[in-house]
């Protein structure tokens, strides 16, 4: 029987860093087993060393003097070089912190962008990893080895989200790899105040990478859906608002859809992908687009 993993989203699990790496390998497992057709892995690249064939791989790679041998599948895996490196950039503010159903953004976050690096790596990418906000800025330099994953994992768990986005972030160079392609995640609630993070993902984008914002939203958000006089606070200012939901709720949403689009087109204009990722969506879509995004750098 199959495990769901949303069953897998509890506190104990998702805040541990064996926990996050038997949610993303259910995640990948699962999605993988979906698809009819074989990912490539580390194709042309110089071979170090093997490792246990997973749904997925390529069936050209398979060792078939190892499987005579021994009667496992492996396969022929490099650490030498790598294809592309994979970099995920979190917004560690504390607004991330919202919480529906006893799920917050950031849990999803750690959930989804753990999945995508999983699978990255198992593709043979380099996966890094940045995450700040105003008070703290965490970083995991891009490596592709087996043991990287473990390390990716630790500061993931670590991030401590507080205070908001840094309104002066001039420069983006020290994030970029020139040996490299690059595909690039922002994993944001898109909260700012002065669109101090819009201009700094504009900054993002180069000839020779790829750039993709994941808008996370959550179902409520979307659409207001509170009964009665509710009291919402701003957790990065701590700023309190009475209303009554019913009253507001479609000039909210309509608020709402209009940020969005404002945000799609203006990313859209400066050659960056953008995806809004609801909570209850299926981290399987992610997967998508990390191999939508992947193929084109290739």
């Amino acid at each position: 029987m199959k495990t769901d993993y949303r069953d897998l989203l509890k506190p104990e699990i998702l805040h541990s860093i064996k926990g996050l790496e038997l949610i993303s390998r259910v995640i990948v497992d699962g999605y993988l087993s979906g698809l009819n057709h074989s990912t490539r892995v580390g194709a042309g690249m110089e071979f170090s060393q093997y490792r246990s064939y997973e749904p997925g791989d390529d069936l050209r790679l398979l060792d078939w003097k190892m499987l005579a041998r021994s009667g496992r599948y492996y396969i022929k895996q490099s650490e030498i070089e790598t294809n592309i490196s994979v970099k995920f950039i979190i917004d560690a503010s504390k607004s991330l912190l919202h919480q529906e159903e006893g799920l917050t953004k950031m849990d999803y976050i750690r959930v989804l962008v753990a999945s995508v690096a999983y699978l990255a790596q198992h593709q043979g990418d380099a996966i890094g990893l940045y995450a700040l906000n105003d008070h703290d800025f965490y970083s995991v330099y891009p490596r592709v080895e087996k043991q990287h994953f473990n390390r990716f994992l630790h500061q993931l768990v670590e991030i401590d989200n507080k205070g908001k986005w840094p309104e002066n972030l001039s420069s983006t160079e020290n994030l970029h790899d020139r040996r490299h392609k690059e595909l690039i995640f922002v994993v944001s609630d898109m909260y700012q105040h002065n669109d101090e993070l819009t201009n700094f993902i504009d900054r993002l984008k180069t000839k020779r990478n790829e750039v993709v914002v994941l808008h996370i939203t959550s179902p409520k958000e979307e659409t207001l859906d509170y009964s009665g006089s509710v009291t919402f606070e701003d957790l990065e200012t701590g700023d309190k608002m009475k209303l009554d939901a019913s009253e507001v709720r479609k000039q909210y949403q309509s608020k709402f859809q209009n940020h969005i689009s404002r945000l799609q087109s203006e990313m859209l204009e400066n050659g960056i992908g953008y995806e809004v990722f609801n909570t209850a969506n299926h981290i399987g879509e992610a997967l998508e687009i990390f191999f939508q995004k992947r193929k084109m750098l290739l």
